[in-house]
């Protein structure tokens, strides 16, 4: 029992949101269970082979007890690992998330960049294609000069 105040206790002072409610919440059933063992009850679930083998009602309410803590033991750390693989998961998340708000970010800068690139290439092509017209004006006006000179 004072173990599982101690987790009562422990899970309250998490309060790391799922983790912390399950705490509580297993901790709760498991000191219910205990109190029923202790009065000389036997709680409902009990008689399924889930939780207690068929031998285990041959078993006295001790041995029960013992068995129970160390399935929560093993439920426990099954759950503990579920919370870190949750964990690795959103920190994964989080990632992956600030690497797609980066890449947005260098795609506008891009597109930023192509837009100025795409307007200063039609201002020289348009550059280019009066250069070419004057140069076609001036050609004429040697050869006219030319002729004038023979």
């Amino acid at each position: 029992s004072s173990k599982i105040r101690n987790l009562e206790v422990q899970s309250a002072d998490d309060g790391a949101g799922l983790e912390g409610c399950i705490d509580f919440s297993l901790a709760k059933k498991i000191s219910k269970i205990e109190e029923k063992l202790e009065k000389g009850g036997s709680p409902d679930f009990l008689n399924n082979d889930d939780i207690i083998p068929s031998t285990g009602n041959e078993m006295g309410a001790e041995a029960q007890i013992r068995f129970l803590k160390a399935k929560l033991r093993v439920t426990q750390e099954e759950l503990d690992n579920v919370v870190r693989e949750c964990r690795k998961k959103d920190d994964e998340n989080q990632n992956l998330k600030s690497q797609l708000k980066d890449m947005e970010e260098e795609n506008t800068r891009l597109q930023r960049t192509i837009s100025m690139q795409r307007s200063q290439s039609e201002k020289y092509k348009m550059l280019s294609q009066e250069a070419n017209k004057k140069s076609e004006v001036l050609q004429q006006e040697v050869i006219a000069l030319e002729k004038v000179l023979q």
